[in-house]
């Protein structure tokens, strides 16, 4: 206690307990102003919003209707939520010229910030599935590959093949391979089911499952054709197809080579 009472009493005390004071100040109000208050949050949102209203007038309003509402030739966007919007526009299947055809994956037309306002501007029409986040998307820590395999094979192969390289539909559709897509887009598609595909709910396919799913759908681009050439990992179509025109062919040549010889 003498020694602490020695210190208060040295002149350096006074001017080192200001200099800790004003830095434990500027430290409070540093962090005080680096977090965003709820009114900023709220003013941001409507930002964006608004920002997602423009382009979709811009972009989109000619075929889904100046409110979304839907028309001759779009569905209404009312209520399809933030993640079918990320899944098609993120993916370049929307926007599309001629809405008689299937949407196929290509470049996307707008940037990632675009995409989220437009996402956000459709969500805030009216409620919906929304976007994954990535501690959503965790696949690699609480997925399974087994299980996934098994559920895809039981839920998703007879559209989109056994190996996932997709499959033709009637009607002149088609599944689309599911190889190289984004796992926060293979989540979305399950949530939503866009196109010919049915929506996964959670209770006839968990989170969990979910993410088995994708974990399968990533362990199956990464491994390799051991056997030799894969053939597209189409299936017995190819295989045959080959075996036709090889085998088959091959065999037809022998025997009319030995028929030329006998003469």
């Amino acid at each position: 206690m003498k020694r602490l009472s020695r210190y208060r009493r040295h002149r350096a005390a006074a001017p080192m307990l200001l200099v800790l004071a004003l830095l434990s100040i500027g430290t409070t109000f540093s962090v005080a102003s680096a977090t965003p208050s709820k009114s900023e949050l709220v003013l941001a949102r409507s930002a964006m919003i608004e920002e997602g209203k423009e382009i979709f007038l811009k972009g989109c309003s000619s075929c889904h209707g100046l409110n979304a509402e839907g028309g001759a030739i779009a569905p209404s966007l009312i209520g399809v939520g933030a993640a079918s919007v990320d899944f098609q526009v993120a993916t370049g299947r929307m926007p599309m010229a001629d809405m008689s055809t299937q949407a196929m994956r290509k470049d996307p037309v707008y940037s990632p910030e675009e995409v989220a306002a437009l996402a956000a501007y459709v969500a805030s029409l009216a409620p919906g599935p929304e976007i994954p986040g990535d501690e959503l998307l965790n696949y690699e820590r609480d997925g399974s590959v087994a299980e996934g395999g098994e559920l895809f094979r039981n839920n998703c192969a007879m559209c989109h093949n056994f190996a996932g390289q997709g499959g033709a539909l009637t009607q002149g559709k088609y599944a689309p391979t599911v190889m190289g897509v984004e796992p926060v887009h293979i989540y979305e598609a399950m949530i939503t089911g866009p196109q010919s595909m049915p929506v996964f709910s959670d209770k006839t396919i968990t989170p969990e499952e979910k993410l088995s799913i994708i974990k399968w759908i990533k362990f199956a681009e990464a491994e390799p054709a051991l056997g030799g050439a894969s053939l597209g990992r189409v299936g017995p179509v190819t295989e045959g197809l080959l075996v036709w025109t090889l085998g088959i062919g091959m065999l037809i040549g022998v025997a009319v080579w030995l028929a030329m010889k006998a003469r």
